[in-house]
């Protein structure tokens, strides 16, 4: 194989490898292009799975808030429950001696006595036993009255304790919407996560191809550098070699020329010019 023939050969093989050498930068560009997206995604997901986490916080907070709530609103019923029952324990007792009679009536009977006592001519006797009455009835009006303040009591406790319940029944509800709203998030958040985790770990696989495919086409730039060196060395030598066949060839033409001119000189021949200075340039090189 001639060395012209061995550079065109490497040339090939050269535009061969250049070409492998580019569709392999073009598919690690391809790659860093991905890889660069799914880590601006993965940015993302984060900020948003940081966004979910404190919203959960926030509501498990006012979740514990509502607990605290609901717990304080359960410990205040109960313990108005219990003066409840307390309450109705003491009025069945004063119920169950209450005197007859009622308030207004037993009110206006004292009044009435008390009057008589202050405007008529009563003996000592009379008076002793109109005193003795008012006395009577002044403790059938105090049963009478504690027995109505016992139910206003009760009654008020009553209204307290549904207040009460009322809030804490509301706490409660609250806190279970709340709570199912924190696990919805909870679980939005875990599939963020995955989300993430499932993009990282793409992302570090085409980042694992991207250096993989530039170190092959390091490969590829290395077997072309050498090409390129073979092929000037090659072209190199086929230069040297043309140049020496070519002064080759102009000495064997200079000779032909030489011998024609002194052939023709022994023969009385005019020479040309050319022929003079050749003939003349031998000489002075022989000198």
């Amino acid at each position: 194989m001639s060395k012209q023939q061995k550079i065109e050969e490497l040339t090939e093989k050269l535009s061969d490898l250049r070409e492998q050498r580019e569709k392999l930068e073009a598919e690690a560009r391809t790659a860093a292009e991905k890889r660069d997206k799914l880590n601006e995604q993965f940015k993302k997901v984060r900020v948003e799975i940081a966004e979910l986490k404190n919203k959960r916080d926030e509501i498990n907070t006012k979740v514990k808030e509502l607990k605290q709530q609901r717990s304080e609103a359960r410990t205040k019923a109960d313990e108005k429950i219990e003066d409840a029952k307390k309450l109705r324990a003491r009025l069945a007792h004063l119920t169950k001696e209450k005197p007859e009679g009622n308030i207004s009536v037993l009110q206006k009977q004292i009044e009435e006595i008390d009057w008589k006592i202050q405007t008529s001519s009563l003996s000592q006797p009379e008076e002793k036993e109109l005193v003795a009455q008012v006395k009577e009835l002044a403790t059938q009006l105090s049963a009478h009255k504690k027995i109505a303040n016992a139910k206003a009591k009760h009654y008020a406790l009553q209204a307290e304790i549904t207040a009460v319940r009322s809030r804490g029944e509301q706490s409660h509800s609250t806190l279970t919407s709340n709570a199912q709203k924190s696990q919805e998030i909870h679980q939005k958040m875990l599939e963020k996560i995955e989300e993430s985790r499932k993009l990282k770990a793409n992302a570090d696989e085409l980042h694992k191809q991207f250096i993989q495919t530039r170190e092959k086409a390091k490969t590829f730039q290395d077997e072309i550098m050498l090409l390129i060196v073979q092929i000037k060395q090659l072209k190199g030598e086929v230069r040297e070699d043309a140049e020496k066949t070519r002064k080759e060839s102009e000495g064997i033409l200079r000779e032909k020329l030489e011998k024609s001119a002194k052939e023709k000189l022994q023969r009385g021949e005019k020479l040309t010019w050319d022929e003079f200075k050749m003939l003349r340039s031998e000489d002075e090189a022989q000198d």
